[in-house]
C-alpha cells in the first residue's frame, strides 16, 4: 500500500526539518565541541580471554603548575646576644643591639642594590645620606628592600648587582655613621621606590620589630603587604 510506505518517509523528513535543520539567524549556534583525553582505552564488544593481562590505567595528562615562589626570612644578625627596641626615633626603624664584628646576614634572598664602603659622616652634620656610614641595602626576592648600617665592615667582594641568599653574610655589626659610639645595626625596610639615593625612604618607612620577632623564632613573617600600604597611601613620599 503505497499510503502506508510514504508515511514513515514523510515523518522523519519532518523530524529532520525540525530539529537537524540549519539554524536561523536569531538561534544561537553549537559551541565547538572540547576533546578530552580519555583515562583508560575504551572497552571492546569483544571480551578478552581470561587469560589475558588486565589493561593498565594511565591517568589524564594536565598541565604542569608553575611551582609557587617560598620566601624564607632570617633574622639580620647572626649571633645570640641581640637585643632590639619596638620603637626608633624620628622614623620607622629599629636599631639591632649586639656586639661590634657580629656576623649581619641578608634577611631574604635578593639582588645587592647600595653599598656604602667609605664612613664620610661628620658629627653634627644635619641628617642625610651619610648617617649609615657603612651600609647594604637588598632588593630581596619578595620585592621589598632591606638596608642594614653602621657596619664596620663589607664582606670583601661584596658589589652592587651581587645576588645573595638568605643568612649569607653581608658585613659585620659596627657602630660607623652616626651611630652615638654603641655598636649595633640600624635595621631598616622600604619598597624600593628610586631603588638608589632615595635615602628617606631606605632608611625605613614600616616598623620592623613584629616581623623580627618572627624571623628570631624561626618565623617566616612577610613585609610585603605592610610594605605595599605604605606605597599606595605615601606615593613614596617619606
Amino acid at each position: 500500500m503505497p499510503t502506508l510506505r510514504t508515511v514513515p518517509g514523510l515523518l522523519v523528513l519532518a523530524l529532520c526539518l525540525a530539529g537537524c535543520g540549519a539554524p536561523s539567524d536569531d538561534r544561537p549556534t553549537a559551541a565547538a565541541p572540547e576533546f578530552v583525553v580519555p583515562s583508560e582505552p575504551a572497552a571492546t564488544s569483544e571480551a578478552p580471554p581470561p587469560d589475558a593481562p588486565r589493561p593498565t590505567k594511565t591517568a589524564t595528562p594536565t598541565a604542569t603548575a608553575k611551582p609557587r615562589t617560598v620566601i624564607r626570612y632570617v633574622f639580620p644578625v647572626n649571633a645570640s646576644n641581640v637585643a632590639f627596641q619596638p620603637t626608633h626615633a624620628k622614623y620607622p626603624a629599629t636599631d639591632i643591639f649586639a656586639d661590634c664584628g657580629q656576623p649581619v646576614v641578608a634577611t631574604t634572598g635578593g639582588v645587592v642594590l647600595e653599598i656604602s664602603l667609605t664612613d664620610t659622616y661628620v658629627e653634627g652634620q644635619p641628617d642625610g645620606p651619610n648617617n649609615g656610614g657603612l651600609s647594604v641595602s637588598l632588593l630581596g626576592d619578595d620585592g621589598v628592600r632591606y638596608y642594614g648600617s653602621h657596619l664596620s665592615n663589607v664582606r670583601p667582594g661584596l658589589e652592587v648587582g651581587t645576588r645573595v641568599t638568605a643568612g649569607q653574610q653581608l658585613g659585620k655589626v659596627g657602630r660607623t655613621g652616626n651611630a652615638s659610639g654603641v655598636c649595633h645595626l640600624h635595621f631598616g625596610i622600604s619598597p624600593p621606590c628610586a631603588k638608589v639615593g632615595d635615602w628617606r625612604v631606605r632608611r625605613g618607612v614600616v616598623w620592623p620589630a613584629t616581623f623580627l620577632t618572627s624571623w628570631r623564632a624561626k618565623g617566616a613573617k612577610s613585609p610585603v603587604a605592610t610594605v605595599a600600604a605604605w606605597k599606595r597611601s605615601h606615593n613614596c613620599k617619606a
